[in-house]
């Protein structure tokens, strides 16, 4: 899914107008905080010993994250499409801001792709979900460990091709901050009033 860039031409300025509006820059921060600690969290639970009290928790804890996560994302997705991306400042080459939407779209297909198959996996297994502790979603297909192994293989795949996307956005950021000294980062900063 590529969304679109409002086109302001090569030639227009950084404005207040090339910011991104209050609702997706919450969003943003707050999904992105989820995902890098749903993966720590994932990599963690690799550790901790099948068959104990212990697992049990901290995979159940990672679940409920990550199903709260992944509704998140839905509504990031939904309001992307109703509210465009300002265009790119007008100092970006042409090949930069194709690979910059190309990146972009790949981050979003992960977005999905990643709570997606947890959630698959979850109900191919005879444990289901027990969100938060409280509530029990009980797994709606069979405990079918071929089905899971695939889904959960999914998960981990996409986990390791996410981590490479995020770090070369996190790249391409320091770019335009140390590099390029544009107000790229801006953009997806809440403003800051003055003090005076």
């Amino acid at each position: 899914m590529v969304f679109k860039h409002q086109d302001q031409g090569r030639n227009a300025e950084v404005s207040a107008a090339s910011r991104y509006t209050r609702t997706t820059i919450a969003l943003h921060w707050i999904v992105a905080g989820a995902i890098l600690f749903l993966m720590a969290h994932g990599w963690y639970l690799d550790g901790v010993p099948r068959g104990t009290p212990a697992r049990s928790i901290v995979v159940n804890l990672h679940k409920s994250i990550g199903v709260t996560a992944g509704l998140v994302i839905v509504v990031l997705l939904w309001w992307r499409t109703r509210h465009p991306a300002p265009a790119f400042p007008n100092t970006m080459p042409r090949w930069e801001t194709r690979l910059a939407r190309w990146a972009h779209a790949a981050l979003y297909a992960c977005m999905l792709i990643m709570p997606l198959s947890g959630y698959l996996a979850s109900n191919f297994s005879k444990y289901g979900i027990k969100y938060f502790g409280l509530v029990r979603l009980s797994p709606w297909g069979t405990d079918d460990k071929s089905i899971y192994a695939a889904l959960s293989g999914a998960h981990v795949v996409t986990s390791y091709v996410f981590v490479a996307l995020i770090a070369a956005h996190v790249l391409a950021v320091l770019k335009h901050v140390l590099v390029d000294r544009d107000a790229t980062l801006r953009r997806m900063l809440p403003r800051m009033r003055s003090l005076k």
